[in-house]
């Protein structure tokens, strides 16, 4: 069960359930709001169609705020222009809670919360016997090196071609 919904000069496909964010409805005050610009309903079996009563979309709003940020940069090359603005458009997210048509109603599930869970400390079971500085650090000192052995220098050779 689904319908396309058009808000904010966009279209939407939404199911009851789904969070969207559309432009920024108002203040946030009231928590829900009602889409009645419905476009489409799927009914069972596959059927699609446009609504010919009264079809309805409500919603509960789940935050606000305002999305990532977008550079807009102006730029003429060889005339020393150029022009920086960034902008944030503020967006209200949505929970569609119900789809109602045709005397039908579809609504969403109550969603979940989840609760933390304690974090659980284990239990020291045996101190645990720490081996005296000296010790560890000759445990832990590697052997040391041998020198390399030195090469024979090379000889050089003085070959006189006879004639």
């Amino acid at each position: 069960m689904y319908a396309v919904i058009r808000t904010g000069g966009k279209q939407y496909r939404v199911a009851p359930g789904d969070v969207i964010r559309v432009e920024s409805q108002g203040n946030g005050a009231d928590k829900t709001i009602e889409f009645s610009d419905v476009l489409a309903v799927s009914g069972g079996e596959g059927q699609i169609g446009r609504p010919q009563s009264e079809a309805r979309v409500v919603g509960e709003v789940v935050e606000q705020g305002r999305g990532d940020k977008i550079l807009v940069f102006h730029y003429k090359r060889k005339k020393q222009y150029k022009k920086i603005a960034g902008h944030r458009q503020p967006f209200t997210a949505v929970r569609i809670t119900e789809i109602a048509f045709d005397g039908q109603k579809f609504t969403a599930p109550e969603p979940t919360k989840k609760e933390a869970k304690p974090k659980q400390v284990k239990a020291a079971e045996e101190p645990v016997e720490i081996a005296p500085k000296a010790e560890a650090k000759a445990a832990k000192a590697p052997a040391k090196k041998k020198a390399a052995p030195k090469k024979p220098a090379a000889k050089k050779s003085t070959s006189k071609k006879k004639k």
